[in-house]
């Protein structure tokens, strides 16, 4: 799991009195590694869904409801993921592995039932 450059200056800036905020945070899916940027590897599924956080605790905050795509765009298989402030456009805030890879038809539901983010 990787926090974005984009979001890693985010929050530095925040320590010389500029503020952030994302508007919402917003899941893609992946066939591979995302990278830093977040743009590598993407699926076909290009559909970027909402996810809430329940507030942060001891350096981790976790997804507060089940994130869902009904009838993905295409069979493949889903590795990894990556986080947005926007659900068109907008930066990368942060990228990851899922659990587990998983294969899906086209036509399929995908769900997310849990992500958790953890600072190092």
């Amino acid at each position: 799991m990787s926090i974005s450059n984009y979001a890693e200056l985010a929050l530095l800036d925040t320590l010389r009195g500029t503020s952030y905020s994302a508007a919402g945070t917003y899941l893609k899916l992946h066939t591979g590694d995302p990278g830093e940027a977040g743009t590598s590897n993407a699926a076909t599924e290009t559909t970027r869904k909402s996810v809430s956080f329940s507030a942060a605790s001891s350096g981790s905050m976790s997804s507060s409801a089940t994130v869902e795509w009904t009838n993905v765009a295409a069979t493949e298989t889903y590795s990894h993921w990556s986080l947005w402030d926007a659900s068109t456009s907008g930066n990368c805030l942060w990228t990851g592995a899922l659990a587990s890879s998983a294969a899906v038809t086209a036509g399929d539901t995908f769900q997310i039932t849990s992500l958790t983010l953890t600072l190092d």
